[in-house]
């Protein structure tokens, strides 16, 4: 390509215009010229030399700047056609000087990636030139021989004799741009990456919401189930007062001062064998109902057996006794029985005082002397105040629990004394050797040890070994208070027993805090033994915790939570009672009809001896397997009946009929002896009952729970077996009503 250029030189002390053509040919840049006179005159001669020395000059400049340079004319028809392009240019991008012409034609926008033509050409105009050179290089893509290359671009425009060119030099960044690309791409990534785990965490954080929302509603669900249970089972279904595992679980522990009086209705047998058991049953709900008018709503009645009451009155004073249990005979002497108005009640009833450190079984034993005292009249209140023995018992103080300090710093011992010695007495031990002495000589008298771990003599630790050794740790908790709070120290705390561990420097409230806590949680916990032991000692009182234990432990193997018993125990207390209403025909006694609901809850337990695998799998059982199944009714009556005393215990005589039979059929088509009709005893039939139904309306390892209606309409048609048609037609159709609102509270 041949361009003509005019260069003003200096020649001879005169002003001469040159003008040349610069042919570029390979990348070599040839020159000719003519030599303009004053004059107009043209003539052709060789290139000036001093022109020839600038273009030389010019080619040396190129050559020598670290960037790729290059010239182009000022011609944006024609793509800005290269005049010069340096080495360097043609080696960043990869171009030999004749290849890159051939495949270029000389135009520099033939290089320029399409999406960057308006970065490359923002220096190539008069316009532009000015305004850009203030704003620093250009950043674009040229093509190369391999791809394109990211340069940066620093470029003017120029005059020279009259033409306008623009010169620049290209710089290759392509490394810094696809690292800059990489770490983009990363940013994006790692975006991207924390949008979704913002996501992912707010969607978590809005499920435990509503989990939370869904456990807290389902917690007040089963609180106020558990307390509708409590009611249930703590109240007694017929007369409505509390029962005698009410007495048992929360009355025997009160401390006085109250009033207890035992009341027995007088001739109860016989009102039962003259005009029935439902006769009776209305006696029993008139009694209570005259009762409970006579007494506020803070005091306890308490079916304590068949015909008897207890009364709890809390704060009467000794000298009201006796008028406040007049008060009662004589409302009870004027009730009337509906249906029955010849039918007269009378109460004989002995009341005693109990004071603050009387126990409550004490004060019932003598209450109970002074009602069969009052029997012997019938009709009568026998009263013994002991006002004396109360006076006496009033003065009896308790000492203050006794706490073990063990440091041998003298200045955390003084700390500790300030901060509890307010409310308890300190005994002081310098090291751990005295601390076991003290543990020794006063044994049964320190309620609570606060041990530090580095001591002369004998350290903390070695103290807990030897107090789990003599088993003293049992019976003393300890909390250890020290400056050591890593993980191991405190970890070998724990394991060796200490009930505690408080860290130095500690708030003194907290460490307060935590003693009361610890010495009201080991008194409770010693309250609690004695009372497990007194019940195991007096076997008419621990049946009841006996048989939930067993039934729990039976249900348990099952799969089963302790929800099952509970069914069974309230349904068959339900049919019984409506049972009783209906007829006369079973000659149940009050003790009876205690015993069944109560014996109810072993019906299962000769589960205990059959492998979990059966009990517990999910499909249709074989038959194989279905026979091991029915022999727990025979293991079941086997470990009752050969329980000690089995004869002299009739609640386990009802437990075994229970055991044995509760899977007979009215038909004579059950197991395991195939027993028909009234052959089957009453407590077995009504738990069969009550079984089959629970089995419908609760979920099982190997089915859903049926609806209430539909679990009715299956044992009505005889889907699950025949039934005694009083039961069937009669007692579940009656109840069924409160049934279902009992299965809603499950």
């Amino acid at each position: 390509m041949i361009k003509s250029y005019c260069y003003s030189a200096l020649k001879s002390g005169a002003h001469r215009k040159v003008k040349f053509d610069i042919a570029v040919t390979g990348g070599t840049a040839c020159c000719r010229g003519a030599v303009r006179g004053e004059k107009g005159r043209e003539g052709k001669m060789e290139t000036d030399e001093t022109t020839k020395e600038e273009l030389l000059r010019l080619e040396r400049y190129a050559q020598n700047i670290p960037g790729g340079f290059h010239c182009c004319a000022e011609d944006p028809e024609n793509g800005y056609p290269f005049t010069y392009i340096s080495d360097r240019f043609l080696e960043i991008l990869g171009w030999e000087r004749a290849e890159f012409a051939a495949r270029f034609d000389n135009r520099y926008t033939a290089l320029l990636h399409p999406d960057d033509l308006a970065a490359g050409l923002r220096y190539r105009n008069a316009e532009n030139s000015g305004a850009y050179a203030q704003e620093g290089d250009s950043i674009f893509r040229l093509l190369g021989k391999n791809g394109y290359r990211w340069v940066s671009s620093a470029a003017n425009r120029v005059e020279w004799h009259g033409d306008g060119y623009i010169v620049g030099t290209i710089t290759d960044i392509t490394p810094y741009m696809e690292l800059r690309e990489k770490l983009e791409q990363q940013n994006r990534t790692q975006r991207e990456a924390l949008e979704s785990a913002n996501h992912n965490l707010l969607r978590m954080m809005q499920q435990m919401e509503k989990q939370k929302a869904q456990f807290a509603q389902t917690a007040a669900r089963n609180m106020e189930k558990e307390k509708h249970y409590r009611q249930r089972l703590n109240r007694d279904a017929l007369t409505g007062t509390y029962n005698r595992r009410y007495y048992e679980e929360v009355v025997r522990n009160n401390i006085g001062p109250s009033c207890i009086a035992l009341m027995d209705i007088d001739d109860f047998k016989i009102c039962n064998d003259t005009y029935g058991h439902h006769a009776g049953d209305l006696a029993l709900e008139t009694v209570a109902k005259a009762v409970r008018g006579c007494i506020r709503e803070t005091d306890l009645l308490i079916r304590y057996g068949g015909d008897e009451f207890l009364l709890v009155l809390p704060g009467i004073p000794a000298d009201y006794l006796r008028t406040k249990l007049e008060q009662i005979r004589d409302a009870v002497q004027k009730a009337v029985v509906p249906g029955y108005p010849h039918f007269r009640l009378s109460l004989s009833i002995g009341g005693a005082m109990q004071t603050l450190a009387d126990p409550m079984e004490n004060v019932v034993r003598r209450a109970d002397l002074l009602m069969y005292q009052a029997k012997n009249h019938k009709d009568a209140v026998a009263v013994d105040t002991q006002d004396s023995r109360l006076a006496a018992q009033e003065q009896v103080l308790e000492e203050k629990p006794v706490i073990l300090l063990v440091d041998d710093s003298m200045m955390n011992r003084m700390m500790l004394t300030s901060i509890l010695g307010g409310d308890y007495r300190i005994l002081e031990a310098e090291n751990g050797k005295r601390c076991l002495e003290l543990l020794q000589t006063k044994a049964g008298q320190i309620s609570l040890v606060l041990l530090d771990i580095n001591m002369p003599v004998m350290d903390g630790f070695e103290v807990l070994r030897t107090m789990n050794t003599n088993h003293t740790i049992e019976d003393v908790p300890v909390i250890m208070i020290s400056s050591d709070d890593s993980e191991e120290a405190i970890r070998e705390a724990y394991e060796l027993g200490a009930s505690d561990y408080v860290n130095r420097p500690f708030d003194a409230k907290i460490v307060y805090r935590r003693v009361s806590n610890t010495i009201k949680l080991y008194a409770k916990q010693r309250r609690l033994v004695q009372m497990v032991s007194d019940q195991i000692r007096a076997r008419e009182k621990n049946t009841d915790v006996l048989v939930g234990v067993l039934s729990q432990i039976v249900e348990f193997r099952n799969g089963e939570s302790g929800s099952h018993v509970r069914h069974i125990r309230v349904i068959t207390e339900t049919l019984l009672h409506r049972l009783m209403e209906l007829t006369s025909r079973y000659d149940l006694t009050p003790e009876q009809q205690d015993d069944i609901p109560l014996a109810s809850a072993l019906h299962d337990i000769g589960k205990i001896g059959i492998d979990e695998a059966i009990l517990n799998k999910p499909g249709r059982l074989t038959a194989e397997e279905f026979a091991v199944i029915k022999t727990h009714s025979m293991l079941g009556a086997e470990m009752l009946h050969k329980t000690e005393n089995f004869a002299e215990q009739p609640l386990l005589q009802t437990a075994y009929e229970i055991a044995r039979w509760h899977h007979e059929r009215w038909d004579g088509r059950g197991y395991p002896d195939g027993l028909k009709g009234d052959d089957i005893p009453i407590s077995a039939q009504l738990v069969s009952m009550a079984d089959v139904y629970d089995a419908l309306t609760s979920e099982r390892c190997y089915k859903k729970a049926f609806p209430h209606e539909t679990a009715v309409q299956m044992i009505t048609d005889g889907a699950c077996g025949a039934f005694n048609p009083l039961l069937l037609l009669q007692c579940l159709l009656d109840v069924q009503g409160e049934l279902k609102q009992e299965i809603l509270q499950w």
